[in-house]
C-alpha cells in the first residue's frame, strides 16, 4: 500500500467509526506503519469524520514530528506498540460508548476483562487485560502496553476506553468493532445468567 493509499485508508475508516457513533467530537485515535518505518497518526484534536489526508501527522518510530499537523499526546502510548511488537502494523484508540461503560467498572479481572461467551471475541481478539487508569497523556501509559505488547492484541484502558492493535488498520479496526458489539452484549444481557465458553471450547478456538 503506498502513502497516499493508506492516508485515503484512515481518512474513510475514521469518517466511518464517527458516522456509526464509535467517535465522538475530537476524542479517539488512529496511526499506521507505513511501508517507509515511519508512522501515519491522526493530529491532536481531529475529528475522525473530518479527516484530511494531506494534513494527517507522520512521525518517526522515536517520536520525531516529521510532517502535517501535530500528532495527538497519545501517539507516544501508539509507539510503544509499535516498538515492542513486531507484528503490530496499526492501532485504533476509541472512547467508544460500551466499551468506555465497561472500563469504568469496578472488579474486572486486570487480566481478561471480557469472560469469554462468543467465538468471536476469542478468535478475533482473545483475552483483554485492564491498564490502570492514567490521564491521557501520562507516560506510564505507554510504559505499561510496552510490557503487555506482543501478548496480546486488545487493551482496556481504565476508565478511558479501548485500544485494539492489528497486522492491518482494516484488522484493527475490524477487532474494535467486535470488542465494542461484545461489550454491548455484557450490558444487554446484564445480570441474566450467562452461559460461558468452557475452557476446552475456548481452547478448540484459539487452536484455530
Amino acid at each position: 500500500m503506498t502513502e497516499q493509499q493508506a492516508r485515503q485508508e484512515m481518512v474513510q475508516l475514521g469518517a466511518s467509526f464517527f458516522q456509526r457513533g464509535y467517535a465522538t467530537g475530537s476524542a479517539g485515535n488512529l496511526s499506521m506503519l507505513l511501508e517507509d518505518g515511519n508512522l501515519l497518526a491522526t493530529p491532536t484534536g481531529s475529528c475522525l469524520g473530518e479527516l484530511d489526508p494531506e494534513r494527517l501527522s507522520k512521525v518517526t518510530p522515536q517520536g520525531e514530528w516529521i510532517s502535517g499537523d501535530k500528532p495527538s499526546k497519545e501517539i507516544a502510548f501508539h509507539r510503544a506498540l509499535y516498538l515492542n511488537d513486531e507484528n503490530c502494523k496499526a492501532v485504533v484508540h476509541l472512547h467508544s460508548h460500551y466499551l468506555t461503560a465497561l472500563s469504568c467498572l469496578e472488579g474486572l479481572d486486570a487480566q481478561n476483562c471480557i469472560r469469554p461467551f462468543t467465538p468471536y471475541v476469542v478468535m478475533r481478539v482473545g483475552d483483554v487485560p485492564v491498564v490502570p487508569y492514567y490521564k491521557p497523556g501520562d507516560q506510564r501509559l505507554a510504559e505499561d502496553l510496552s510490557q503487555l505488547a506482543g501478548r496480546y492484541r486488545a487493551f482496556l484502558l481504565a476508565n478511558h476506553g479501548s485500544v485494539v492493535v492489528g497486522k492491518s488498520l482494516r484488522e484493527a479496526a475490524d477487532n474494535t468493532e467486535e470488542l465494542e458489539e461484545t461489550a454491548r452484549l455484557i450490558f444487554t444481557l446484564g445480570d441474566r445468567a450467562i452461559r460461558y465458553l468452557s475452557d476446552d471450547e475456548v481452547a478448540e478456538l484459539r487452536s484455530r
